[in-house]
């Protein structure tokens, strides 16, 4: 065994990076496919693939993991993964592009565009369908999701079938008064864009999409795809990957799942769209502007793509599931300073999040671009490993040093990778990343909220109720 490989093993099994060698950390590649073992470590991802591009140009590309457990197959670079709900950033891109041209007003009812709306959506905007706001009620249920064969016939027959279930539902809440995803929305995209070109829309997508870009490892839905190349989805289930259930989403449902892509492909579509290929820049900029919904609430999605900040850096994107994502980072324009990211995996034993995924990579890449990023992969490092008050105080006193994160984002990010290692770890691994931020924001009346709920979660009532306490004297306004 080499010393490089020495030292490489020894920081994925004490999740440590930093006690890596010079080599290590200061080889870009190096650290993102450490980071790779890493994760699957923590999070038991059974395979990865990932490209991270800066300017248009690929600084990272690497792949870890089976892409079958049966087989043991390996991941390779050119594997073909299911994105699922990715499939929707085609539709918005599709949809940009009749805005640019004119054809589309976002602010005008979608019912202006299509042939025998539901009565009860004629007043509803192109763009609150576009950004889930539009309230509308789901077409399916989840006893459809199940992946047996009665409940995929199950499924309506057609689109306007589908539109009709969703139609008789009640509605969620008022047209743009909130976010709430629904793949019902997409349908009705779909329909707009199969409208306007009297076409299907998986001929559209190609036309405008696929054979511009030379995308030739992308499928919409399962029909054509390679007997082998595509990897096996998996989900978390007692600690261990299981097989996803095997839903089959009818035809008409490729505007928002059933998307098949290859890394390549996925990273050649995200480099055209930061780069103004498929619609312009200043359009990109314009429909990506943040939103505020009426009652205050910040606008989830942009132009169809989720949004959020990362540092200094605003991204939008899309994620597949949870178990991919597609992120595009930019600051002020989309001149210079771009990186583009693909994460794509088949399924894990703890049903990580991609974004905790995406995150971590960036926070390993350019820690001082992405503080936060780099902060949450410490204090997940630092909850995942047994814990005693010796080595928490020297940690905590480690982040009051360091002051590359305000005070206020310091205790906010803690208490976020708190509740993402409870989802995917557990109370008892949560537990030591809320009592680390109790330490270090004692006078916080969140931080022991946050205490009290999980040691509640873990039936520790003693504790709770201690927590509890606290925190409910913190919230009294003093006389």
């Amino acid at each position: 065994m080499n010393r490089r490989f020495r030292h490489a093993l020894l920081c994925l099994l004490v999740f440590a990076p930093g006690l890596c060698d010079a080599a290590v950390r200061h080889d870009p590649a190096e650290r993102l496919q450490q980071q790779l073992r890493i994760e699957q470590q923590r999070y038991g991802i059974v395979g990865q693939s990932v490209e991270i591009s800066h300017d248009g140009k690929p600084l990272f590309q690497g792949v870890d993991g089976a892409s079958d457990l049966d087989s043991g197959q390996r991941v390779a670079a050119d594997d073909i993964f299911p994105v699922y709900s990715l499939a929707k950033l085609f539709v918005s891109t599709l949809l940009m592009q009749l805005v640019e041209q004119g054809k589309i007003d976002l602010d005008r009812p979608a019912s202006a565009y299509l042939r025998d709306p539901p009565e009860s959506w004629k007043a509803i905007s192109v763009r609150q369908f576009l950004n889930h706001s539009s309230g509308v009620a789901e077409y399916y249920t989840p006893e459809q999701m199940a992946g047996t064969a009665e409940a995929n016939a199950s499924f309506p027959a057609s689109l306007p079938a589908a539109l009709a279930v969703a139609a008789a539902r009640p509605m969620q809440f008022a047209p743009g008064s909130r976010t709430r995803y629904t793949q019902t929305n997409y349908l009705v995209l779909t329909q707009l864009l199969e409208t306007h070109y009297g076409q299907p829309y998986p001929r559209i997508a190609r036309e405008r999409i696929l054979v511009p870009l030379g995308l030739q490892r992308t499928w919409l839905g399962r029909d054509g795809l390679p007997a082998r190349g595509v990897v096996s989805a998996y989900r978390g289930q007692d600690g261990k990957a299981q097989p996803m259930p095997d839903v089959i989403w009818p035809a008409y449902a490729v505007g928002h799942s059933a998307l098949y892509m290859s890394r390549g492909d996925l990273s050649a579509f995200l480099r055209a769209v930061a780069a103004g290929e498929l619609v312009s820049k200043a359009t990109l900029m314009q429909l990506w502007q943040p939103l505020t919904l009426p009652g205050g609430q910040r606008g989830e999605f942009l132009g169809g793509w989720e949004s959020g900040d990362s540092g200094s850096y605003r991204n939008v994107g899309h994620d597949g599931g949870t178990v991919v994502r597609a992120r595009i980072l930019f600051n002020d324009s989309l001149d210079r300073d771009i990186y583009t990211v693909v994460y794509l995996t088949n399924g894990s034993a703890r049903n990580v999040w991609s974004r905790t995924l995406v995150d971590d990579l960036m926070g390993v890449l350019a820690p001082q671009r992405f503080p936060t990023q780099a902060l949450a992969d410490r204090v997940a490092a630092f909850a995942l490993r047994a814990s005693d008050d010796a080595r928490m105080q020297a940690f905590a006193d480690s982040l009051r040093a360091d002051r590359s994160v305000e005070k206020q984002q310091l205790e906010r990010t803690i208490n976020n990778t708190g509740y993402a290692l409870r989802e995917s770890h557990g109370a008892d691994v949560a537990l030591r990343a809320f009592l680390l931020n109790t330490r270090l924001f004692p006078k916080s009346a969140n931080a022991w909220d946050s205490l009290a709920e999980t040691y509640e979660a873990k039936g520790d009532l003693a504790d709770a109720k201690a927590a509890r306490r606290k925190q409910q004297a913190l919230s009294t306004p003093s006389r």
